[in-house]
C-alpha cells in the first residue's frame, strides 16, 4: 500500500514537471490513462491530499496559479535543496520500478556495495538532534579496529554510492570524514554540539573531486581527452568548475580544485584516454604512478 501510494506521488510530480503547468481537469485525463489510477479518476479531495503527501515526502510544493487553474511545481529552493529532492525522486522512484520488476528479477544486474543501511537512520538522527556520536571504526587501511571514537556529526555525504560522514573528533581536535560501512556500534551520546558559526557543508568540499580533503589551495587543472572520451566527461562532470574547450580530435577541460589522491586515481582510471597538461605538480604525480604500476610487471 504505501508503495502503491510513493508511486502515485512521484506520477503526479513527474507528469506536472512535463507538462510545466496543466489544470486538474488535463491531469485527471492523464491519470484515468496511467497504470497507477487503477482506471478510476483523481477526486479533488483525493488530489488535496496527494499534494500534501508530496510535501511532506519530497519536499516538493504543488503550487497551483489561481489566474489559470494551472498546477506547476515550485522550483524557489536552494540548489542543495533542489538536489536533495531530485536524488530522493530518483531513488524512490528506482525503487518502486524494481520493486515491481520481481518476475525478471534474474535479467536484472545491480552493483553489489556496502550497505550503510543501519547506520545511516542513527548518524542522521544524531545531526537533526545536534549530538555526538559514538561508534567503531575500521578503517580500510587499517587492519584494526578502533574504539571509542567521538564526533559532532556536522553532515553526511554520498560518493561513488558509499555514504560518509564528516564531523569535528573531539578527540584529535579536527574535523574527519568516515566511511558509514566501516562503523560499528554507533550510539547517540546526549552530549549536545553546535556548529560553527559560518560553517557549510556545500562549501566544505566545493574544491573537492571527492571525499578527501587537502590543505594546498586549489588548482587551475587541464586535463587533454579523446573525442570519445569527451562524451562520457559531458555526461557526468568530474567537478561543478568543469568547463570544455573543444578541438578536431580532443577537447581540453578546465577545472579549479584541489590535487587529492582520489582525484589522481580517477584521471588513472582513464588510462590513456585522458592526459594531464598542468599543473605541472600534477603531471609528476600522475606519471610517478603510472611508473611504479609498470616496475611491478619488469
Amino acid at each position: 500500500m504505501a508503495r502503491n501510494l510513493i508511486n502515485k506521488y512521484i506520477w503526479i510530480i513527474d507528469t506536472i514537471q512535463r507538462y510545466g503547468r496543466i489544470t486538474r481537469e488535463e491531469l485527471n485525463n492523464l491519470w484515468v490513462k496511467s497504470s497507477v489510477s487503477d482506471g478510476e479518476p483523481l477526486a479533488r479531495r483525493t488530489f488535496y491530499n496527494y499534494r500534501q503527501g508530496i510535501a511532506d515526502t519530497f519536499n516538493v510544493e504543488v503550487e497551483c496559479d489561481p489566474s489559470t487553474f494551472e498546477y506547476y511545481i515550485d522550483t524557489s529552493g536552494n540548489e542543495q535543496d533542489d538536489r536533495l529532492r531530485n536524488w530522493l525522486l530518483d531513488a524512490a522512484s528506482m525503487s518502486g520500478m524494481l520493486s515491481d520488476s520481481r518476475d525478471v528479477s534474474d535479467r536484472i544486474v545491480l552493483e553489489d556495495v556496502p550497505s550503510a543501511r543501519g547506520n545511516l537512520p542513527v548518524v542522521i538522527q544524531a545531526i537533526k538532534e545536534s549530538n555526538r556520536i559514538n561508534f567503531s571504526y575500521r578503517a580500510y587501511n587499517r587492519v584494526n579496529t578502533k574504539r571509542n571514537i567521538t564526533i559532532e556529526p556536522y553532515f553526511v555525504r554520498i560518493f561513488k554510492q558509499l555514504w560518509y560522514v564528516i564531523g569535528y573528533n573531539t578527540r584529535d581536535g579536527m574535523i574527519k570524514t568516515y566511511s558509514l560501512d566501516r562503523m560499528s556500534d554507533v550510539v547517540i551520546r546526549k552530549e549536545h554540539f553546535s556548529m560553527p558559526k559560518g560553517f557549510s557543508a556545500a562549501d566544505y568540499f566545493k574544491d573537492c573531486f571527492g571525499i578527501m580533503q587537502s590543505k594546498g589551495e586549489p588548482k587551475e587543472v587541464v586535463l587533454k581527452v579523446t573525442s570519445n572520451q569527451a562524451k562520457y566527461f559531458r555526461a557526468l562532470p568530474l567537478h561543478r568548475s568543469q568547463n570544455e574547450e573543444i578541438h578536431d580530435s580532443y577537447s581540453l577541460f578546465h577545472y579549479r580544485l584541489l590535487i587529492t589522491y582520489d582525484f589522481i586515481q580517477e584521471i588513472l582510471s582513464h588510462g590513456s584516454q585522458v592526459e594531464v597538461v598542468a599543473p605541472p605538480e600534477l603531471k609528476a604525480m600522475v606519471v610517478n604512478e603510472l611508473r611504479t604500476a609498470l616496475a611491478q610487471y619488469n
